[in-house]
């Protein structure tokens, strides 16, 4: 109880004390800005938002408090812990400059590995060469701990990813097979704040910052050598860290998608953490868990990738009906209860071969219209609306048989996400 208690302390001072409620309202507007962008692109293609930009960011904000507590309790029973002469902080750094790069480089598997390969050259260079390079101190990393550290924020990403990677999902088409087939775009960052666990050897702490080391009971050993911890104390300091998820699915509903991506990435970070702690043995596995974590990971994008291609496309229309990718809330469509996944059939009983023929139905029909839906469960079912002629838009968005012949061709993964928003406007000038 004392582990849980001092963890929720430091991760409690992360979000009311200065200087780092500064840097969680930077976050909350950074999340803010892109999140209108997003919404804006939603409400481009689907005629309405989909969700409120201010949703969007309290649920990147609070879900990533929760996996923050979550997160740092774990690394505190499982006895991740680092000398506090060692620049831990780094990790969180170089993740932010590297996400500069690439955003997907903002995966800690990333800025970890590199900074556990320049501890284990370090290592190397001191007990192979008796080389000491003194500059370079503060990167003499325990390389357990670190890929620990690792493995645990990955299962909490994982976590997120699952419960909120599919919100703020932007309807996207590409060609196959000489087909346009309709998908998702999932984009989510989340700023977490860890309370990571220090070894005090130094008298420059008051006694009410730092735990005595016998109060300390963790489920597992801490893998800094006890001759360097035997007078020493704890102290948990807390960070700010972001996890970042970004994806494109073509074969599955965007909830579907988040929910693969988190058990993937559950499934990584459990070899990862086995690998850590084998690391403990000798020099080869801590070389070797440096490597695997970016290999790995590297590894699990492209499965997903691959699993795209081979895959069959989910939204696809056909000559049965126009297959519906999304449904705007609040909008006519969503009180018939048509659902994304499902092939509209006819209209009035007229077959329907492409977006102008529902409104130009419409346009016909003084008081009533009857919709022939084919469920994604394969059974067809006859919905009525009245008074049609008060709406302009379903509030849908369908997948097209053919590009119209004066569309905007976008590529999402060769765009940054400002350029593809500058295209859409101008397509809608």
């Amino acid at each position: 109880m004392n582990i849980t208690l001092n963890t929720l302390r430091a991760v409690a001072s992360a979000i009311i004390s200065s200087p780092y409620v500064f840097i969680l309202i930077g976050f909350i507007i950074m999340f803010y800005r892109q999140n209108k962008k997003t919404v804006l692109m939603q409400k481009m293609i689907i005629g309405e938002k989909l969700n409120s930009p201010f949703e969007l960011t309290i649920s990147q904000i609070v879900l990533g408090l929760f996996a923050g507590i979550l997160g740092s309790i774990l690394l505190s029973y499982l006895g991740v812990a680092f000398d506090e002469n060692t620049s831990i902080e780094l990790i969180f750094l170089v993740s932010i400059l590297l996400m500069f790069i690439n955003p997907r480089l903002i995966c800690f598997s990333y800025s970890g590995a590199l900074l556990g390969f320049i501890s284990v050259l370090l290592e190397i260079m001191r007990g192979m060469y008796g080389i000491e390079v003194e500059a370079l101190k503060f990167l003499n990393i325990d390389v357990v701990a670190l890929m620990t550290l690792i493995a645990v924020l990955h299962f909490v990403e994982a976590i997120l990813v699952m419960v909120d990677g599919s919100k703020g999902a932007i309807p996207i088409f590409t060609k196959k097979e000489n087909k346009i087939i309709g998908g998702f775009a999932l984009k989510r960052y989340w700023a977490i704040p860890i309370a990571i666990v220090l070894i005090i050897n130094s008298k420059m702490y008051s006694l009410d910052e730092v735990i005595s080391l016998a109060n300390w009971n963790t489920l597992l050993n801490v893998s800094t050598p006890i001759s360097i911890i035997k007078n020493a104390a704890i102290m948990l300091m807390p960070f700010y860290g972001v996890i970042g998820y970004s994806n494109v699915t073509f074969t599955k509903t965007k909830k579907q998608k988040s929910v693969s991506s988190g058990i993937m990435i559950m499934l990584f970070s459990a070899f990862l953490f086995i690998f850590a702690r084998l690391a403990v043995l000798n020099i080869f596995f801590k070389l070797f868990v440096v490597i695997f974590a970016p290999a790995a990971h590297e590894f699990m994008l492209y499965i997903q990738k691959y699993l795209e291609v081979k895959e069959e496309p989910k939204y696809v229309s056909d000559e049965n009906g126009m297959m519906i990718l999304e449904v705007a809330p609040n909008s006519p469509a969503f009180e018939m209860g048509i659902k994304s996944g499902d092939v509209l059939v006819e209209v009035n009983d007229r077959r329907i071969f492409k977006e102008d023929d529902i409104l130009n139905i419409i346009r016909e029909t003084s008081n009533y219209a009857w919709f022939k839906i084919k469920r994604a469960a394969g059974n067809l079912e006859e919905i009525r609306y009245k008074n049609p002629s008060n709406f302009k838009r379903l509030g849908v968005v369908f997948v097209p048989k053919h590009v119209p012949e004066e569309s905007v061709v976008v590529k999402v993964n060769e765009n940054k996400f400002s350029e593809v928003l500058e295209k859409m406007k101008n397509k809608h000038k």
